[in-house]
């Protein structure tokens, strides 16, 4: 007789809905009744889970078949908590942008669709596979962790923005926010002083007010820092804004905002496939708008093709 439980791998894949109920300030939750309305009409209707915690939502999709089609109605942070569960299962990815920043969502393009038009078009389409970003990091304690990332890996000004933004008001949500953030960082710009190196080969040593390894071409809800930068093409941006003064980075905002700071004094674009980050004092790391801590060394890594998404 076989065993009643059967190993993952030969149960039926499922297709269930993942509420982040803290998304968006706490305003994902309103959804909760307009899905099940929503999906109540459907042939077959999916499962909706309801999480107000990350580790209950990691223990859902490990206990899932493999293959499994795991919707989520959230934002950057949500996904990102959820990249290596979604991995060890072979999962496919489909997304509801109702967080604050949405970078992944403008990545898979689906960040302007009416939530029940992306729901149903997570539904229905046809998986893609697309790549990831991996850190290696060792904080100023020492300790070496790993994380993976979907848009965005930064440091330096862009980290410590980072920091400050989650620090603001939960009702102030994407770009707002990070401007906001962004203008209080400005009282007192700060520079560091990174060794940084691309496939092995050494490109700058020195200050810099930030380096950010770009997997789609915004972040920060919208900030077209990589206009280039695609989620499927086997390599990462580096975005580097070296060393500059307080005049200087005012004028330079404007023109990240719109995607026209390339080939601007001071700003160096390469693609790469790893990155090597060394920092004199420790510095600031974020990845998918979640604040990571300071860290002393960093190695950013392509894993192509490695997800399985619904993209429109």
């Amino acid at each position: 007789m076989r065993d009643a439980v059967q190993p993952r791998a030969e149960r039926e894949a499922k297709t269930v809905l993942l509420l982040n109920a803290n998304a968006a300030g706490g305003r994902a939750a309103g959804y909760k009744r307009q899905i099940e309305e929503h999906t109540a009409k459907l042939p077959r209707r999916p499962m909706l889970f309801v999480s107000r915690e990350a580790q209950t939502a990691i223990r859902l999709i490990d206990a899932l078949p493999a293959g499994s089609r795991v919707i989520v109605l959230g934002g950057d942070g949500t996904v990102n908590q959820l990249l290596p569960s979604l991995l060890a299962g072979g999962h496919t990815l489909g997304l509801v942008a109702i967080g604050s920043g949405n970078d992944t969502a403008r990545a898979l393009g689906v960040d302007r669709m009416k939530w029940h038009v992306a729901l149903d078009h997570a539904l229905q389409s046809a998986p893609e596979k697309i790549d990831l970003g991996e850190i290696t990091y060792t904080n100023a304690r020492g300790f070496t962790q790993t994380k993976l990332f979907i848009s965005s890996f930064c440091t330096g000004f862009d980290a410590a923005t980072v920091q400050q933004a989650q620090s603001l008001p939960t009702w102030l949500g994407g770009m707002p926010r990070y401007a906001l953030a962004t203008l209080i960082m400005l009282s007192e710009p700060s520079n560091f002083d990174l060794r940084i190196s691309l496939d092995g080969q050494a490109i700058h040593a020195g200050p810099v007010l930030l380096a950010s390894a770009l997997n789609s071409a915004t972040y920060g809800g919208g900030i077209q820092i990589a206009p280039s930068a695609l989620i499927d093409d086997g390599a990462l941006d580096l975005m580097i804004a070296e060393g500059m003064g307080l005049m200087r980075v005012l004028s330079l905002l404007p023109r990240m905002l719109l995607g026209r700071h390339l080939g601007e004094p001071g700003v160096i674009h390469q693609c790469f496939g790893e990155l090597h980050i060394k920092a004199q004092h420790a510095v600031p790391m974020a990845a998918d708008g979640e604040y990571l801590g300071e860290a002393l060394e960093a190695k950013v890594t392509i894993k192509p093709a490695q997800l399985s998404v619904l993209r429109a």
